[in-house]
C-alpha cells in the first residue's frame, strides 16, 4: 500500500505535474476507505453477513448493565444506611469530647490559681524570713533581680504596644495574610534588641526560654493556643522602645508585609501596662553551687 502511494508520487513528480492535494492524499485515503486494514475488512464482512451482533449477545451486555446498575445502588443504598445510623453515634463521641475539654480546661485554670496564691504565699514568707537580717536583705534584692530577669514577678509601667492581625477579610482564602509564629518571632526579638525589659503576648508574659508556635491553625506561645489579633506588649521607657524599634530589620518586615498583604500592623503607647509573672520554669538538672555552704 505504501509502495503504491510512493510509485504514484513518483510518476507525478515525472511529468512535472503535481496534485494540489497530494500533501492530503493519506487523508483522503483515509476518508475514502481505501486504507482500510484488511483484518478490519474481513471482520466487517463477516458481521455484515451474521446480520450485526447476535441476539444473545446483545442481551448479554445488556443484562450485564443492569447488573452493573443494580450492584452501583445497593452499594449506594448501603453506604447511606450506614452513614445516617452512624451520624447520632458521632455527634454524641463529639458532645462527650467537648464536655471533658471543658471540664478539663476548667481543673487546669483551677489548679493554675492555686498554683499562683501558693506563690504569692511563699513570696511573702520568703520576704519576711530575709528581712530579719543584712545578709537577707542583700539576698533578697538578688532575688528581685533575677525573678525580673527570669519573669517570675509580675511587671508593672509605661510601654509599647504593638498590635498584628490578619488582613481584613481573610478568611482562609489567601494564607499570605494571616499572621504567622514566625512573624510573632522577629517582633519578639526585634522589642528585645530594642530595649524592652518585660515582653508580653495578649497578656502572656514571656520568658528568656518561651516558645513561640504553630499548630494546625493556631499560634501556641508557652503551648497556650491565642488568638489573633495579637497585642504584644513590651514595657520599657515607649520613646526609647519605640525610636530603637522604628526602621529596624523587624520594623522593615512587618511592614513589607502591611504593604503586601493587608496585615494589621500599628503601635501605640501606654502608661500603665500590667504583665502577670510566666509560668514556673520546669528544672530538669540541679547541682550544688560551689561555696555556698551546704
Amino acid at each position: 500500500m505504501i509502495a503504491r502511494r510512493r510509485g504514484r508520487d513518483e510518476a507525478e513528480r515525472a511529468d512535472g505535474w503535481r496534485r494540489p492535494d497530494a500533501s492530503m492524499s493519506l487523508l483522503s485515503d483515509l476518508f475514502s476507505g481505501k486504507l482500510l486494514d484488511p483484518g478490519y475488512a474481513e471482520a466487517a464482512s463477516r458481521r455484515a453477513a451474521s446480520g450485526g451482533t447476535s441476539p444473545r449477545g446483545g442481551r448479554l451486555r445488556g443484562g450485564g448493565v443492569l447488573a452493573v446498575l443494580t450492584a452501583a445502588g445497593v452499594l449506594i443504598a448501603v453506604a447511606g444506611v450506614q452513614v445516617r445510623r452512624s451520624e447520632p453515634v458521632a455527634a454524641k463521641e463529639r458532645a462527650r469530647l467537648i464536655d471533658q475539654i471543658h471540664a478539663r480546661t476548667g481543673e487546669t485554670d483551677a489548679l493554675q490559681r492555686r498554683l499562683d496564691g501558693l506563690r504569692a504565699d511563699t513570696g511573702r514568707e520568703r520576704a519576711g524570713a530575709l528581712e530579719r537580717s543584712a545578709a537577707g536583705r542583700r539576698v533578697r534584692r538578688d532575688l528581685a533581680a533575677q525573678a525580673a530577669a527570669a519573669a517570675a514577678e509580675p511587671a508593672s509601667g509605661p510601654g509599647l504596644v504593638v498590635t498584628l492581625g490578619d488582613a481584613p477579610g481573610d478568611g482562609g482564602g489567601d494564607s499570605d495574610g494571616r499572621v504567622y509564629d514566625q512573624d510573632l518571632q522577629v517582633l519578639v526579638n526585634g522589642l528585645w534588641a530594642a530595649g524592652a525589659t518585660a515582653i508580653g503576648i495578649n497578656g502572656r508574659r514571656l520568658t528568656p526560654v518561651t516558645a513561640i508556635r504553630t499548630a494546625g491553625e493556631a499560634i501556641l506561645v508557652d503551648y497556650r493556643p491565642l488568638t489573633g489579633p495579637y497585642e504584644v506588649t513590651a514595657l520599657g521607657d515607649p520613646d526609647r522602645v519605640r525610636d530603637a524599634f522604628t526602621g529596624s530589620a523587624a520594623d522593615r518586615r512587618l511592614r513589607d508585609l502591611e504593604e503586601r498583604y493587608r496585615i494589621r500592623y500599628d503601635a501605640r503607647r501606654t502608661s500603665g501596662a500590667r504583665l502577670p509573672a510566666a509560668g514556673a520554669l520546669r528544672l530538669r538538672y540541679a547541682t550544688p553551687v560551689p561555696g555556698a555552704g551546704g
